[in-house]
């Protein structure tokens, strides 16, 4: 190892001599023999060509700047992406709460005394479990994938079993991030992913096919509504009633915007819920700014199985007066520790400061008139997609925000289309036609409230000049 003889402007513990006292103390010579257990060919066997380091913040800044500005973002072009981070306005007042200290650093300080972030990580569960009709709503965790994962184990804790039953139309990223909490099945607490068939005519759950794979071995179903594609599942509550027949859990994945139009899934028969926070005044950060929130009913069985926090509010020895607080922390797997049934991290609980700002104003009645412009606006852009030649729009009669083009007969790859709108100043649908839904030259078009009919005719108008 070359002899190190300065510190790195930018790391504390890079001071000549730091890493050799760190090694001492561990009782090793060197590095390499913190990796003995990997095997050789993993490693890389050339030096990855690395910049001089940046001396000073002036350099620093300017390279960051510079490369920030190769991005293309979503202010300065028009967007229809969506399948998973979605573009909504986000009332200026809820960047200023958020900006605060008080709760930029809200995950300092205990539990037992931290009543003003407690109060507002309640108001945000509360809030959320009344858009949902469930009692229980835990903190979020890192990614919708991850609260899906986390309920699918508290699933097989529940009912002993070791089975879940996934829509064949699901989003791969998050699917990936499922199967990667189901564990390989080399493991022995493997759980068995079985997909279910998707019925070709409407794009929801076949179900005959779930019929025939449920058994006294499966644990969950889990299907989404709306769906990935953005299908309704119009049959929701059937799902949970053969569900409930068979001994399983229903797990409901659900978009929280679209709550104010369509049915809360405790009302359908849901057992735990699912789904992501980032519609709920969070921007789109570069990926970031993602998070998963899981609700269930008030039982036993269930609250000891979440895997994070659950706040809750009770009186004091004052007449009207109350305390917020964690409950049953060491009961579920915070508590628990090392011996937890899941990994537990804290990385989103921003963002539930900023859905409890951004739930509270709007209202049920603002829900409601979200939730009525989005569907507007989106079946609008549809109709226009449908009409122009050769392009198709799948399953066109329910959907919420986001919908399916084919561009089969124009003889165009999604990908070409998508490199045209972009030179035009427009982010396409995502491209699907590389995943296992074999739909062909798809993509997924997502439209909100921010989209106004005259971006709605700029799309549609750019797509006709392209495909001509």
């Amino acid at each position: 190892m070359p002899t190190q003889t300065k510190a790195h402007p930018w790391m504390a513990l890079s001071a000549p001599g730091v890493i050799d006292d760190m090694l001492a103390a561990i009782g090793v010579s060197e590095i390499a023999d913190l990796f003995e257990q990997i095997p050789q060919d993993h490693f890389r066997k050339t030096p990855i060509k690395m910049p001089p380091a940046l001396t000073s913040e002036m350099e620093l800044r300017r390279d960051l700047v510079t490369r920030l500005k190769r991005n293309g973002d979503c202010e300065s072009n028009l967007s229809f992406l969506g399948a998973g981070v979605w573009q909504h306005h986000v009332p200026a007042v809820v960047d200023e709460i958020v900006g605060r200290t008080e709760f930029a650093t809200n995950v300092w300080g205990s539990y037992q005394s931290d009543h003003g972030r407690n109060q507002a990580w309640f108001e945000f569960s509360s809030q959320l479990g009344a858009l949902l009709n469930l009692d229980v709503v835990q903190l979020p965790v890192y990614s919708w994938g991850c609260a899906i994962g986390h309920a699918v184990r508290m699933a097989t804790r529940m009912t002993g079993r070791t089975k879940v039953l996934m829509p064949r139309l699901s989003d791969p990223e998050r699917l990936s991030v499922i199967r990667t909490y189901c564990q390989p099945t080399e493991m022995d607490g493997s759980i068995d992913v079985v997909m279910v068939a998707a019925d070709p005519k409407t794009g929801r759950l076949d179900l005959a096919d779930l019929a025939s794979k449920l058994g006294d071995d499966v644990a969950a179903i889990y299907f989404e509504n709306p769906a990935y594609l953005g299908t309704i599942e119009t049959e929701a509550a059937q799902i949970a009633k053969l569900a409930r027949a068979a001994g399983a859990e229903t797990i409901v994945g659900v978009d929280p915007v679209s709550l104010g139009v369509m049915m809360a899934p405790g009302d359908y028969g849901a057992d735990i819920v699912t789904g992501p926070v980032q519609p709920l005044g969070v921007h789109m950060q570069c990926g970031g700014g993602a998070g998963g929130f899981i609700a269930s009913r008030d039982e036993e069985r269930y609250v000891r199985t979440y895997n994070g926090f659950l706040v809750s509010i009770a009186d004091t020895a004052r007449d009207g007066e109350f305390g917020f607080g964690l409950a049953c922390p060491h009961q579920n797997s915070y508590g628990m520790r090392e011996d937890g049934n899941d990994w537990t991290g804290n990385s989103t609980y921003l963002w539930a400061i900023a859905g409890a700002v951004y739930m509270s104003l709007l209202g049920p009645d603002g829900f409601a008139e979200l939730g009525r412009l989005i569907v507007s606006r989106a079946r609008y852009a549809a109709r226009m997609i449908d009409a122009l030649p050769n392009v198709s729009v799948q399953w066109p009669d329910r959907h919420f925000k986001e919908f399916v083009v084919n561009f089969d007969a124009t003889g165009r790859s999604v990908y070409d289309i998508n490199d045209a709108l972009r030179a035009q100043g427009i982010f396409g649908g995502k491209d699907i036609s590389g995943e296992e839904s074999n739909l062909g030259q798809c993509a997924l078009y997502c439209v909100t409230e921010i989209h106004t009919a005259a971006d709605i005719r700029r799309l549609t108008d750019t797509l006709k000049e392209i495909l001509a």
